[in-house]
């Protein structure tokens, strides 16, 4: 995926602008598909210019005009397309992964260290996931459409947290029982 299907996603979702934008990526898309301010405001000047998206200027007292962003007609069938592309496997790459299988060739206690590092991570990440479905799903079973869709993404987000908390839990406990004198 390009990072321009991720903002066609969010802008048909909602206009906004780059700042409004980058705002979104770091609060719900960015869990998912990661991107700068730099990168998002540089494609989507490139977007600009393929005539997938509209730049409406607005203009703003004792400041810099602003450009709000919307999907255009282009936007609309590039995102059709990709849509219907097959896409390939997604492969499993992750460096915490390489580090476990290295683990005889370094410092255990730094691996145990770093495991337990990621662990935090995944669990902060796993307790954000689900405070928002609580906050903004509290009912599935109800969900159509682009909220259906919407929670479909972050149900995987929260599986995925759920299973490396776990993978992480079973990492350390065999971690440590090997170092064991």
């Amino acid at each position: 995926m390009a990072l321009e299907h991720a903002i066609l996603v969010s802008l048909d979702e909602r206009s906004g602008t780059g700042y409004e934008l980058a705002r979104r990526f770091a609060k719900s898309i960015g869990f998912f598909w990661a991107a700068t301010h730099q990168q998002i405001y540089r494609t989507l000047k490139r977007m600009a210019d393929l005539g997938w998206v509209s730049v409406r200027e607005v203009a703003q007292h004792g400041r810099p005009d602003k450009k709000v962003y919307a999907v255009a007609g282009p936007g609309q069938a590039e995102l059709r397309r990709w849509l219907a592309e097959p896409g390939g496997p997604e492969h499993f790459r992750h460096d915490l992964a390489v580090k476990v299988r290295g683990a005889s060739l370094g410092d255990a206690a730094a691996l145990v260290a770093e495991v337990g590092r990621h662990r935090a991570r995944h669990a902060e990440r796993l307790d954000a996931y689900l405070a928002m479905a609580a906050q903004d799903f509290p009912d599935p079973t109800t969900l159509t459409g682009r909220p259906l869709h919407q929670y479909l993404v972050l149900s995987g987000g929260i599986r995925t947290e759920r299973a490396m908390v776990e993978w992480c839990d079973e990492v350390l406990t065999a971690l440590r029982e090997d170092t064991r004198p």
